[in-house]
């Protein structure tokens, strides 16, 4: 049968008028090239073969030939039906194949909505690929009103505007570990959808976060419309901002990391060895010859953090020392540390 229109509305055999306007008002808004710039060819396929599909099931004798040969017959690759009232008739001599050309879908969705593309500027921007042109209405002053008009009925305006719900933001708790390396986090949540008679049913899906190597504390991921759907509601966004958890060793700052490590006075004066273990899992073994004085800082270059613009290149690792003095000296020591440091 080639291409099933009632499946490409959405729509079952028996739909009426009404179904059909409501289906292709629903679909060819969403499909419109203008709405969906990053994926236009796909979404002019969809918009065209949404009008040639409504332009066929809203026609009787159109969908009359379609139900009984299929888009083959539609299109002039079968003979039509017989006698009936349903056959095409050339004014000469007798049956011929009935060729159905269909119309150009902006011809389609300017005659339905009043408008050619709702989400070009309203007058202002100039038409997409495969659009014939813009908003009959000049300097966009109501584009708010024609796109809700597309919702409110043929032709109709509509003055109540559809309002974007708040973003809903959840906090997506990341460990150190994670944001150096990077990982994949899969996310299950529960929405109300709208079924095209107007009801609404719940629906869990799974979304999936790709965080990337050296994302930071703060980062959101948007996830458009994916919020509850209710009637002259836009969905709310989903949005997921990153949070740190605290880690044992290490602390971020910027790109850097820090760590802190204890050690007693005599190893300050006289050398220590840092060993560390990495955030991916490396053992470092790094030995402070500097006498470690407060406020000493041992930098190691390129152990920080990923950078997100280039994750081949990384902060520094910076290791800060918390020196222990005695609490007590003996005279014997006292007089020993002095014999040692005296000039």
């Amino acid at each position: 049968m080639g291409v099933d229109y009632y499946k490409v509305l959405q729509v079952d055999k028996n739909a009426k008028d009404d179904d059909l306007k409501k289906a292709y008002r629903k679909l060819a808004m969403k499909w419109h090239p203008d709405k969906n710039p990053n994926n236009k060819k796909e979404a002019e396929a969809k918009f065209k073969q949404i009008s040639e599909a409504y332009e066929v099931l809203s026609d009787p004798q159109k969908r009359a030939v379609y139900d009984q040969f299929g888009e083959e017959g539609l299109k002039g690759q079968v003979p039509p039906p017989g006698a009936g009232g349903s056959s095409f008739f050339n004014a000469g001599d007798g049956p011929t194949t009935f060729r159905f050309n269909p119309r150009s879908a902006d011809d389609i969705f300017t005659e339905f909505f009043g408008f050619s593309s709702p989400f070009n500027g309203m007058g202002g921007g100039a038409a997409g690929p495969g659009m014939r042109g813009t908003s009959r209405f000049a300097g966009g002053m109501f584009g708010d009103d024609l796109f809700n008009s597309a919702f409110g009925g043929e032709g109709s305006m509509n003055p109540q505007r559809p309002q974007k719900a708040a973003p809903i933001e959840n906090r997506l708790p990341c460990s150190l570990e994670d944001l150096y390396k990077g990982t994949t986090k899969k996310m299950k949540i529960s929405r109300e959808i709208t079924d095209m008679s107007g009801r609404t049913m719940p629906v869990e899906e799974i979304l999936t976060i790709d965080v990337k190597p050296g994302w930071k504390k703060g980062t959101k991921i948007t996830f458009p419309e994916k919020g509850n759907e209710a009637p002259n509601v836009i969905p709310a966004d989903i949005v997921f901002i990153i949070d740190e958890k605290p880690h044992e060793v290490f602390a971020r700052e910027g790109n850097d990391l820090t760590t802190t490590q204890k050690v007693s006075l005599v190893e300050a004066l006289t050398g220590y060895t840092v060993n560390l273990t990495t955030l991916d899992g490396r053992s470092l073994s790094i030995p402070i010859n500097s006498i470690i004085h407060p406020g000493y800082e041992e930098i190691i270059p390129k152990e920080g953090m990923p950078i997100p613009k280039d994750p081949t290149k990384k902060g520094n690792l910076r290791i800060k020392f918390n020196i222990k003095f005695p609490s007590r000296l003996t005279s014997e020591q006292k007089m020993g540390v002095k014999k040692l440091l005296s000039p």
